[in-house]
């Protein structure tokens, strides 16, 4: 097995990473904490040895930084104003507009059904449906050269 294989993270941890993600998005929205405050504080609690801990980083360095550019887009697929989502939504749906933006490496429908499994751990009875209908519709529109027309 080559050397890249070998360090490439599993699904799983990136599965991980998004779950830690959530939670520190979430801390971050609410309390207003800085992300690099929140990630020492979750690396010294979590055993990140299980986790992509690159990617948890970026994603949490990267989606407060660009939330402006992350929730313009989500508001072209909403059907209320931001600051009525939930928000574990607003951050579900934050982690899935900046991988279907910036990470064209994942695929779409990973995008979608990790945002699915976030909000049937995190999220209201029910607000899975509507992360779903959301992610969809952004990756209709964002990735149009990977989403295949329906026949």
């Amino acid at each position: 097995m080559s050397r890249l294989a070998a360090s490439r993270p599993s699904p799983a941890m990136r599965q991980k990473s998004r779950r830690l993600v959530l939670q520190a998005l979430y801390q971050w929205y609410m309390a207003k904490t800085s992300p690099s405050v929140i990630a020492a504080e979750f690396i010294a609690d979590n055993d990140m040895a299980k986790v992509d801990y690159e990617y948890f980083r970026e994603l949490l360095e990267r989606i407060p930084q660009t939330t402006s550019e992350l929730d313009e887009c989500i508001t072209s697929f909403i059907d209320r104003p931001l600051d009525k989502l939930t928000p574990i939504e607003s951050c579900i749906l934050r982690i899935g507009a900046y991988e279907l933006l910036h990470r064209v490496d994942v695929p779409y429908r990973v995008v979608i059904n990790e945002g699915v499994e976030l909000a049937k751990t995190f999220g209201a009875q029910d607000g899975h449906r509507y992360v779903n209908g959301v992610l969809d519709k952004m990756a209709q529109k964002i990735r149009l050269a990977e989403v295949k027309p329906k026949d």
